[in-house]
């Protein structure tokens, strides 16, 4: 019971990270499309799913929350580095934007210029760096 239990979370995961790669080749699409409000969601679906993953990683049950601030908190809560908080100072702006994105895609006509979705895209790209460098 508890074998199958464990391969339970390592699967969920496993896709989870699949599922934020998706997200975040979609994204790559939209963007050359011309596609940024799109973009900028999937980007966000993307890093979100990944954190979730990287929190399962570490044993913890992610919480029911779409914010990509919180779960990056709970990440350095857990491991206590401060370059994870250093992410949070860093990019409190770009973070803030990319939750706003996933809100807006679905109630609010928000448009993005190609510029923000791309240090939207850089953002995403540096903050799973990090992290994967420490999980390893």
């Amino acid at each position: 019971m508890i074998e199958e239990l464990l391969l339970t979370k390592r699967e969920e995961t496993e896709h989870l990270f699949e599922r934020s790669r998706r997200f975040f080749e979609t994204a790559l699409l939209q963007i050359d499309r011309g596609f940024h409000d799109l973009a900028a969601f999937s980007l966000e679906q993307s890093l979100q799913l990944y954190l979730k993953a990287c929190l399962l990683r570490l044993g913890i049950d992610y919480p029911k929350t779409h914010s990509v601030r919180r779960l990056l908190e709970l990440i350095h809560d857990v491991i206590g580095r401060e370059d994870v908080k250093g992410l949070l100072s860093k990019y409190a702006v770009e973070l803030g934007s990319l939750e706003d994105a996933y809100i807006t895609s679905r109630y609010v006509a928000r448009s993005y210029s190609r510029e923000e979705v791309k240090r939207l895209k850089s953002t995403v790209e540096e903050i799973k760096s990090v992290v994967k460098g420490i999980l390893g």
